[in-house]
C-alpha cells in the first residue's frame, strides 16, 4: 500500500460505474509489475455490494487469481445476480483486462439476524505500542535487511503495521510456520461498513505466504523462489473499523506440489474475532520444472 494518508486509499475503492452491473477501476501510480491481490479482490467486493441492499453486509468471498494484472491498465468488473433470496444474496464478479480475465468471485451477503454465538480467543499478543513501526524496523535491522525488504518496509503507506516477531518475518531461519501482525489504517475514516469490509478484504492478502515460508528458513525476498497467490477467501463474521488496531494471526498447515495453503484469523484488539481467512499460494523454486 504505497500511500502517505487513507483518502488515496478510499479513492482506490470508488469506482467508475460504467452501466448497469459494470464497473471499472484503476491501480495507483506506484504499483509494482503487477497488480496487488488484495486491490483485485477489494475492488471486486465494491463492484458486488453497489448491487445488494444496504441492509446486507457481505459475510463471505470466495476468489481466483487468474492471470497477474497489469497495473497500467484498467480494471473492468462485470457482476452477475445470480440469487436474491429472503435473507441472503449472491453475486458472481469478473475482473478483465483487455478482453481476458484476471480474476473472479463469489460472494455472499446477508441481512442481520440473532442466533447461536461462539469464537475462539485471541492469542496473547503484545500490544502494538510497544512494538516498532516499519520504519524504526529499518533503522534497527538497516545492516542487515535484504535491499528488497529495505524498500518494501520504507513505502510511504497508509498502513500502520507492528510485526509482533519482525525477525521471523524479515530473516530467514527454519521456525513455526506462523506470525502474528497488528494493522491499521493511518488516520480516521468515514462510518460506513462497506467501506471497512472492502478495506478489510484488501488488506487480508498480506503477508499469508510469508508465513508458508518461515518453517523452511525462507522469505518471500529469497530469489530462490517465485510466489503468488492463488485464490483467495474472507469469512467477515462481525462489524470491524480498519482505522483501529487489529490482529491478523497468521498459519499454515500445509504445503507441498509447488502450493502452500495458509490461514488467519482477524481480532480487534478487545478480542473479538471479526473475520477469518484462508489462501492458498504458489510456492515454487525457480530451479523447478515450470507449468
Amino acid at each position: 500500500m504505497d500511500d502517505a494518508g487513507p483518502s488515496k486509499l478510499v479513492a482506490l475503492l470508488d469506482l467508475e460505474e460504467i452501466e448497469k452491473d459494470r464497473f471499472r477501476g484503476y491501480s495507483p501510480p506506484s504499483s509494482g509489475r503487477q497488480v496487488y491481490g488484495g486491490q483485485a479482490v477489494a475492488q471486486a467486493l465494491v463492484a458486488t455490494t453497489r448491487t445488494v441492499p444496504a441492509d446486507r453486509p457481505v459475510h463471505s468471498l470466495h476468489g481466483y487469481f487468474v492471470l497477474a494484472g497489469d497495473p497500467t491498465t484498467p480494471i473492468d468488473f462485470s457482476v452477475e445476480r445470480v440469487r436474491d433470496g429472503k435473507s441472503f444474496t449472491t453475486r458472481r464478479c469478473n475482473a478483465t483486462q483487455r478482453g481476458q480475465t484476471i480474476f473472479s468471485m463469489e460472494a455472499s451477503f446477508q441481512r442481520r439476524e440473532h442466533g447461536l454465538a461462539h469464537a475462539d480467543r485471541m492469542p496473547e499478543a503484545p500490544d502494538p505500542e510497544s512494538l516498532d513501526d516499519v520504519h524504526a524496523l529499518v533503522e534497527r535491522f538497516r545492516a542487515f535487511l535484504p535491499e528488497q525488504a529495505e524498500s518494501w518496509l520504507k513505502r510511504r503507506s497508509a498502513l500502520d503495521m507492528r510485526l509482533v516477531a519482525p525477525e521471523d518475518a524479515l530473516f530467514p531461519e527454519r521456525r513455526p510456520a506462523g506470525q502474528m501482525i497488528w494493522f491499521r489504517v493511518r488516520g480516521a475514516l468515514p462510518d460506513d461498513d462497506a467501506l471497512h469490509n472492502a478495506l478489510l478484504a484488501y488488506l487480508s492478502d498480506m503477508t499469508l505466504i510469508n508465513t508458508a515460508l518461515l518453517v523452511h528458513g525462507l522469505t518471500i525476498f529469497d530469489p530462490k523462489i517465485q510466489v503468488a497467490s492463488l485464490d483467495h477467501a474472507l469469512w467477515i463474521h462481525d462489524t470491524l473499523r480498519v482505522d483501529q488496531w487489529l490482529l491478523y494471526a497468521q498459519h499454515s498447515p500445509w504445503a507441498g506440489g509447488a502450493r502452500a495453503l495458509t490461514r488467519g484469523q482477524i481480532f480487534t484488539r478487545e478480542g473479538r474475532l471479526v473475520a477469518s481467512v484462508s489462501q492458498e499460494g504458489l510456492v515454487r523454486l525457480r530451479d523447478a520444472a515450470r507449468s
